[in-house]
């Protein structure tokens, strides 16, 4: 069975932070975007940098109409939700009440729980701890896969086989190995060019 966990309604979720700033990676790359980041995660990436995200208990309960409403405020056309890995919770109130005030709504997820709530654009980027479900897989717009070292293309090949026709994929260097992973990646994209070079732009431009 797939895993999904709902020991929350959806009518309050637990989060880390909420900001306005630019998307730094991947499609939409430069565009101004609201950030809900959401608490908990049981992925545990050794090289996550917001590890501080995985203990929902540390983090507060906000109630929907209160991230919609700040959400709304800040006049960004998009918002990101992200975490974290959001799709532990309930989704589908959040996003609805989002998209009935006219945002654009983005998820970031490592896949590993059914997706649950209405989307533009799903970018999903599949970590090895905990594999994505293939129904996630099928949902994706974007395949983002982080590389670490070698093996990592292969985990991006695997991957990139459950998608659908029209789903975008993205190599990105992890951010402490990006000056010897870019030379790979480099010669990866030569020699199979339907993959495309992500880049965590924001800490480049020092933007938050």
């Amino acid at each position: 069975m797939p895993t999904t966990i709902h020991k929350l309604d959806g009518e309050t979720l637990p989060v880390m932070e909420c900001f306005y700033s630019i998307q730094g990676e991947g499609m939409h790359t430069g565009k101004a975007a609201y950030f809900i980041r959401l608490a908990g995660c049981n992925v545990g990436c050794h090289w996550c940098d917001v590890k501080e995200s995985w203990d929902k208990n540390k983090h507060p309960l906000v109630e929907i109409e209160q991230l919609v409403k700040d959400a709304k405020l800040s006049g960004a056309p998009i918002v990101i939700i992200t975490g974290g890995e959001p799709t532990m919770y309930p989704l589908q109130k959040l996003t609805k009440s989002l998209k009935k005030e006219g945002l654009a709504v983005h998820l970031e997820t490592s896949g590993s729980y059914i997706i649950d709530g209405e989307f533009d654009w799903i970018c999903l980027s599949p970590k090895k701890l905990k594999p994505p479900l293939k129904e996630s897989l099928q949902k994706a717009d974007e395949l983002k896969v982080v590389i670490y070292n070698k093996d990592d293309f292969k985990w991006a090949v695997q991957n990139a086989a459950g998608v659908t026709e029209k789903c975008i994929l993205f190599l990105q260097p992890e951010w402490s190995k990006a000056t010897i992973a870019m030379p790979w990646i480099t010669e990866h994209i030569k020699h199979i060019p339907k993959w495309r070079i992500s880049l965590q732009t924001h800490k480049y431009l020092n933007i938050r």
